[in-house]
């Protein structure tokens, strides 16, 4: 029999519990225009700025790998493919991390220990040493984009949530552009090391505002580890009708991106094109492109309806993709235009998408998702490489054309999914 002090600690630490699961249920969730809301939205713009900086910088400066340390393109790719494979997995430890520490601190120090390491890759005495840095860069970098979604999801009303996801995902659009084009001119004239430098030292200043800025869960609970459990949100989210094939768009869609970006440095650089470094930093500002297109479509999907929206997306980005066929920038970079639009706004509605359909463990099927997009990343941008080694850009395009038609087949399923009550 427990003793009466501790019947009664029990009985205190039952009525705590209760009272703050009672103060978060009655706490209202951010609505767009609120001051919260914007502060958040803020927060996470400079978070996804600075993870897709940090981590997508590395694209315009494969050309000067592959030279600098006589390596193929698709050797040359593994300075991206290194750190998306140990982002992807690392995203569901850093989900169930989050799941017992709180969203906010790990995504603080997520960020904070990534621009770190991305100042130490600057300095890297071999190719070999620059790679390990961007493996544990991979890692610790996860605890950002494993959270980002569902805190979110968690803190935002439904009416907003696809405006918010939007938001943040306008801020991986410009990191992604502004990472890109500053690698390019910086490498151009002083070096790939003085490019990487330069964006660890953007990342730190991203991460102190990211931790200025960002408010505090209030809907937040903190989970013990339950290995039943996550089986059960595991069988949960694989037995949805619509969760696992937006894992598998997850895939195919970064898949698609990642190919196209990675191998477009070595055909513009080359005949019949023959572009400077420099001026390939003003075709990778492309990216502005996706910063409109993740916040209007986000809107749009709110207002429209996923359903509606997905395969939208994966049209344009198949449009833009026979552009670039062409050898003529005039085609081409309006091609580029319009495939990264269509990429970020598909992505926009298929994350926002997540949030809605999972009805449990939204952390966990955040980071499902986003173990799929990052492995798109790294599995399907190696291969392209290998088919870049036997057709050049065709081989590469052929392979993106194939992505996009079982993307569209996937995205016409899913406009016939039953939709769950709001």
């Amino acid at each position: 029999m427990p003793s009466d002090s501790a019947s009664c600690a029990a009985t205190l630490n039952s009525a705590a519990a209760a009272t703050q699961e009672n103060t978060i249920s009655a706490t209202p969730r951010l609505h767009a225009g609120s001051t919260a809301f914007r502060a958040t939205a803020r927060a996470m713009f400079v978070g996804g700025f600075c993870t897709f900086s940090m981590l997508y910088s590395m694209q315009p400066l494969m050309p000067m790998f592959a030279h600098d340390f006589a390596l193929s393109p698709a050797a040359a790719s593994s300075v991206l493919s290194v750190p998306t494979t140990g982002l992807a997995l690392a995203l569901i430890p850093a989900s169930f991390l989050a799941d017992k520490v709180g969203r906010k601190p790990v995504m603080n120090i997520a960020l904070s220990l990534a621009a770190l390491l991305m100042l130490l890759a600057a300095f890297a005495p071999s190719f070999q040493q620059f790679l390990y840095l961007r493996a544990i860069f991979g890692v610790v970098l996860a605890g950002l984009p494993a959270v980002a979604m569902a805190y979110l999801s968690e803190e935002v009303e439904p009416l907003s949530l696809g405006h918010s996801i939007g938001l943040y995902i306008a801020g991986n659009a410009l990191g992604g552009m502004s990472g890109r084009f500053l690698a390019a001119v910086i490498a151009d004239h002083f070096g790939w090391r003085a490019a990487v430098l330069a964006l660890g030292v953007l990342g730190v200043a991203g991460a102190i505002e990211f931790w200025r800025s960002l408010p505090d869960s209030r809907h937040f609970k903190p989970l013990p580890l339950n290995l039943a459990e996550f089986r059960r949100d595991v069988a949960s989210h694989f037995a949805d009708g619509g969760l696992p094939w937006l894992f598998l768009s997850a895939f195919l869609f970064m898949g698609c991106f990642v190919s196209l970006y990675n191998y477009l440095g070595f055909r513009l650089l080359a005949a019949p094109f023959n572009l400077s470094h420099s001026v390939l930093g003003f075709v990778f500002s492309l990216y502005m492109v996706g910063i409109w297109a993740s916040a209007w479509v986000g809107r749009m999907a709110d207002r429209f309806g996923r359903r509606n929206m997905l395969w939208l997306m994966v049209l344009l980005m198949a449009a833009g993709l026979v552009c670039t066929l062409a050898d003529s920038l005039w085609l081409m970079v309006p091609g580029i235009a319009l495939f990264t639009f269509g990429f970020f706004g598909g992505h926009s509605v298929a994350s926002s998408w997540i949030g809605r359909r999972a009805q449990r463990g939204k952390a966990l099927a955040s980071a499902c998702y986003l173990t799929a997009y990052y492995l798109g990343s790294s599995v399907v941008g190696s291969f392209s490489g290998l088919l870049w080694g036997m057709g050049k850009w065709n081989g590469v395009a052929a392979m993106i054309a194939l992505g996009l038609l079982a993307l569209l087949l996937i995205a016409l399923r899913l406009r016939k999914l039953e939709p769950l009550a709001v």
